[in-house]
Order: structure tokens, then sequence, then C-alpha cells
């Protein structure tokens, strides 16, 4: 586990660089408080902060490796971990002969990429962001992992091509890349919309992130050569009759070795538990490896607003010792500029709080904890994934009168029943579904933008994603949409970031490429019921998950932000973020404050839109304002140049 920062030079790598690199690590202290260091050549500096999990004493970084000819011909730099290392050490070992110095899974990245060139990446089971430096051929090459768990920034500029796994390490190096630190205003708007910044864009127009399953090769002085080389594609596979049980079993079996796979370390691994199905089978399939298996959730101390009863009795019933960490309202509005200065680009998930503080909690016990994202896209979690159930009859009527019926909701007054049914049903999927964020309307987008542009929609991310699925069933349609947007821009963010924020690593065993090889064939009459979701994943963990779990509806951390902006635990926060925040040129605060007071008088449920736009304001505060000074706790580590 690594924090990554490189710079690839145009032309060569002085001092002076070379210094801005080590400087720039500091904002990226978190990810690695155990050691910190830079190596370079004439065209290259690499730089990581290391957070030490596997083989701690030897894998120091960055890691040198090659052929016996050439022994030191690549040079590694790799965020994250590779569960099957041990199997692809054994297959070169056997292949070809390969020699290892170390105990650890960095030479396996380096020794497959030697041998098998990127179609290695391929054969990867982890979660990584890496940077391999060929000497002999003078080329870079970065990689990301499949679902994109772990992040990976780009900018490029006459003075070259840096990277990073945190955005504040490249603004530090902007000038020396001869680039601008100006707003991108159509990634702000997709913001707006979508409740996070989609890949591959930034709110910096300068800097961009490498896109989950893909890599970039690079020579000094070129611009990066971007390659797709995952690529999702639900192979549907009808359930024969009478196979039921042995799919069920496959679904068990597979989830089984993801997880015996990431319980791989050589420092306590524990689970976080929210007390929802998907939890709960990774804890319960972790504690077969870890008798002594801690576990970890968060509450709030408002009725309905908390699983923590739910998530003891489970940990109770799988043996497991747990942890709750209740956040109080004064915590939860002291620590959001903290959070925000983690995030890099602002996410208006308001579960990012209870997860920062579940974190800090799980951090004092363990190194390493498991977790469950994934699962929803995978099996088909999310409720609307039924509603294509739901609007199956408008399928049967002609173009003609499903526009008609469009035309006829929007006659409709708001709130009325039957009105967003007849609107969607008129809509074919593309233009229907986004993602599970849905935050502002056209209508509300101009009250409060200043320069709100109608031709930037969330068709520029989504129509990309659409016509790679032509012909799918809807439902696996919308999983797919969901890996490429809500899944990598939200989910797997704040995992990352929050856990991160801690010096905590996350593991996610349902995205495991061979999981996801047996979910992608599951027909969608097995994930969605009118009756329930992910039915064919409830089925497999029948005898695994506790009864009282298997079908409770889904919860997460919930937040009441929606109370808490109305009253005095948020309001008058909320109001000073809005008078203090120096963001007229791009936000009506005016119509921004009366929203506020619209929620406060209860006219309407305006939460998730206001959270949006202060967690903007907040955002835009600490990096373009330096008007908000997050108090960032300092790691000590000794420093290995």
């Amino acid at each position: 586990m690594c924090g990554l920062l490189g710079f690839l030079t145009a032309d060569v790598a002085t001092d002076s660089v070379v210094q801005q690199v080590y400087d720039a690590l500091q904002c990226g202290r978190h990810r690695g408080p155990d050691e910190r260091g830079t190596w370079h050549d004439e065209h290259i500096i690499l730089g990581f902060n290391r957070l030490s999990i596997i083989d701690i004493e030897h894998s120091h970084q960055p890691l040198r490796w090659g052929p016996p000819e050439n022994p030191q011909r690549y040079a590694l730099a790799f965020n994250g971990e590779i569960y099957n290392y041990l199997e692809l050490r054994a297959q070169l070992s056997d292949e070809f002969g390969a020699q290892f110095a170390t105990e650890g899974d960095g030479e396996a990245i380096v020794a497959a990429y030697h041998h098998w060139g990127t179609a290695a990446f391929s054969k990867l089971r982890g979660m990584f962001a890496f940077a391999i430096w060929d000497t002999e051929a003078q080329e870079l090459v970065l990689a990301r992992d499949p679902f994109g768990i772990k992040p990976l920034f780009l900018a490029t500029g006459p003075g070259g091509t840096a990277y990073a796994s945190e955005k504040k390490s490249l603004l530090e190096l902007l000038p020396a890349l001869n680039l601008s630190d100006a707003l991108d205003p159509r990634a702000l708007e997709h913001y707006t919309v979508l409740q996070y910044v989609p890949e591959p864009e930034s709110l910096h127009a300068s800097i961009r992130r490498l896109e989950s399953g893909c890599y970039a090769t690079l020579r000094p002085g070129a611009t990066p050569e971007v390659t797709r080389y995952f690529e999702p594609n639900f192979r549907v596979r009808p359930f024969a009759a009478g196979s039921e049980d042995a799919r069920y079993r496959e679904i068990a079996a597979v989830l089984e070795d993801s997880v015996a796979k990431h319980m791989r370390a050589d420092v306590t691994v524990g689970a976080f538990l929210s007390g929802g199905i998907d939890s709960t089978a990774i804890a319960a399939l972790a504690i077969r490896h870890n008798p002594n298996l801690l576990t970890f959730t968060s509450a709030f101390e408002r009725e309905g607003y908390s699983e923590a009863d739910v998530a003891a009795e489970t940990a109770e019933a799988i043996g497991a010792k747990h942890f709750i960490r209740t956040v109080s309202p004064e915590e939860f509005a002291g620590a959001i500029p903290e959070i925000v200065w983690y995030l890099d680009d602002p996410v208006a998930d308001p579960a990012l709080v209870p997860l920062y503080f579940v974190a800090q909690e799980a951090r004092k016990h363990v190194k390493v904890v498991l977790s469950g994202e994934g699962s929803d896209e995978l099996f088909g979690g999310y409720t609307i994934y039924r509603e294509p159930l739901s609007l199956k009859p408008f399928e049967y009527l002609p173009k003609g009168v499903r526009r008609l019926a469009g035309k006829l909701s929007d006659r409709i007054p708001d709130g009325t029943r039957g009105k967003s049914l007849l609107h969607r049903g008129s809509l074919p999927l593309e233009q229907r579904y986004y993602g599970n964020a849905r935050s502002f309307n056209d209508a509300q987008l101009r009250s409060v933008l200043r320069e709100f542009r109608p031709e930037w929609t969330h068709q520029d991310v989504t129509a990309p994603i659409y016509a790679r699925s032509r012909g799918w069933d809807p439902v696996a349609r919308m999983q797919h949409l969901d890996l490429f947007t809500w899944l990598r821009g939200d989910i797997l963010v704040k995992a990352d970031k929050m856990t991160m924020a801690n010096s905590l690593e996350l593991r996610v065993p349902f995205l495991d490429p061979e999981v996801f090889a047996v979910a992608e064939q599951i027909p969608y009459q097995q994930k969605i019921t009118k009756e329930t979701t992910k039915y064919a994943l409830r089925r497999a963990l029948e005898t695994i998950v506790p009864p009282h779990v298997l079908h409770r509806p889904k919860l997460g951390f919930p937040v009441p932000l929606r109370h808490w902006l109305r009253g005095p635990e948020l309001y008058d926060w909320a109001a000073t973020q809005i008078a203090e925040s120096q963001t007229d040129h791009l936000l009506d605060k005016s119509a921004i404050k009366a929203m506020l007071e619209a929620h406060r008088a209860g006219n309407g449920d305006h939460s998730r839109r206001l959270w949006t736009l202060l967690v903007f304001m907040i955002w835009h505060g600490i990096f373009v304002e330096d008007r908000i000074k997050p108090d960032i706790q300092e790691p000590t580590y000794p420093v290995r140049l």
C-alpha cells in the first residue's frame, strides 16, 4: 500500500524538480506513514509514501526488478494489493524461471509485465494503481485496477507528465509542468447534477484521471497513450432447469475464495459491519480465516438512522468482537473541512462522514479492513433496478403513444400520484436513468449556477457508456452504467479516501475479477424480482448470513441530514458557510440561502441539493480561496531517500 507521486520530465530531471516532487509528497503523507522517499534517473522521479502490509521488512519502494541479464531494469511504485500474488509468482517461476528477492506482491507485477507485457494486467486479482519505469526502453507504464478501487490523477504539460494518488500533490507540481490551476466549468456542472465529478474529469481543467481498467504508456516529451484493458460485459448465461442450486453454490464458492485471498496480510485484518447482507457476508466468511475478527460500525443518536443494534446482533451471531462509533452533530460539522481536504474533489455523499469516523476507530485496532462495496452493482442490489419491471407495459406501446404519455405527464401537477411513472415510462432507458445520484434538474441548476450551460448534460457522461451495452437487458445496462459512474465516482472514492485519511487499508472482496466473471452471467430474473433485489446472491448466502440479516432492506450508514439542516444541529453552520463563501462568481448565493430557508420552513426537502452546494463551497474555500485551513494530522515516519 502506497501513495504514489511521479514526474516524467520532457527533458532532464533536475535537482530542483526532484526536490519539488519530494516536497509534494507531504500532501499524501496519510497514505503511507511507514516510509517516504524518492528515486530518480535522468528522466523520471518516482515518489512514494508507504503503508506496510505485506513483506513489511523487504518490499521497499521503488522496487527494482529485472531478468538475470539486467536485474535492475525496472523500477516499480505501487499502490494497492495483489491478492493472487503467490499463485502468479509460482506460475512465473515455473514457466519462465523468474526469480524473486522478496516475499511481497510487487515483484509479481513487474515480472508478469516483463514476461506477458500489458496482458499481465488482466491476470492481476487486486486493487492497484502503479507505475513501471523501463530503464532499457525508456518507457513508463501506468495502470489502474479494473473497477477503479485505487485512484490515479494525471497532468501533462510542456514540462512533462506528473501522476499521483492525491490530486493535492499534482497541484503543487503544476508550475513545474507549466500548467494553470483554472477550474473546469463543465466538471462543476456535472458535479452539481451527479454529486461527484465523473471520470476522467476533475474540477481542475489541467488534471484528469486515468480511468478504471485502463493503462497509459508514456515516453519523455510525449503525451500519454491510454488503452482500456478491461471492458465489463454482462455475458448472461440463463439458469437451466434444475441447475439453480449449483449456480448458487458457484456464487458462494467464488465469494469465499475471494475473501480468503483478501485476508492475506502480515498485519491484523478487521471488517466493517453495517448490518446489511453485503458486509455481513464478508465478515461471516472472514471469520473462518480469523476467529478473532474485529468488526466496526458507526451510529447516530437519532432514531431510524442507526443500524448499530443490528450490527451488534450480527457480530454476536458470527462470533466477532464488535466496536461502535457514535457520531454527534458537532463532530459531524467539525470534521467536514478535513474530510473535504482528503477528498481532493468534492463528493456530496453525507455517508462520507460516518465512514471517516468508523475508519478512525478501526485504525486504533487494525491496519486493514474488509468491506462490502460493489455487491449492488454486480448482483443487482439497488431498488431502482426493479424499475424495468414496473415500466414493462410501456414497452408494448407505439413510440408515438409513449411520447404522448410524456406530454400528458407534464400537465399533471407535481406530487400527483402516477405523474412520475407516466413521465419515466415515456422515456427510453438512456434518457431516464443516469445513475444512483440525481440532484438538480435543469430549472434548479439555472437558478443556482451563474454560467449554466444546458448543452452540458449527464448524457456527456452516460452516452458513451450506453453505446457499449446496446442489446443487453435493461438491468444489465443499468449495472454497467453504475460501474462507470456511481461506483467509481462516489462509492469507491469515499471508501478509499476516508480509510486512507486514517492510514487504514480497505479491501473489497466483491470487486474481484473472478467474482465478476460469475456475477455477470446471472440473468436479470435472478437479480430482481417484484419482492426483492440480489435474489441469486441471497439464495447463495443462505448458509452463510444469519437469518435476521438475509432479507433486511438496504440501509448502510444513513445520515439524518434532512433533520439537521432544519434544526440547531446544522442550520447555523450551513448559513455561515453560504455567507462566508467566495463563490459569488460561480453560484447565486441568494438563491442558495433561499433554498436553505425553504428547507428550514418545511417547504420541501432540499437537503440533497443543499449538501451538494455546501460541500463545493467548502472545497472552494480550501483549494481555491485558501480561506479554510483544515487541521490535518502529521504522521511521523522514518525517511528513506
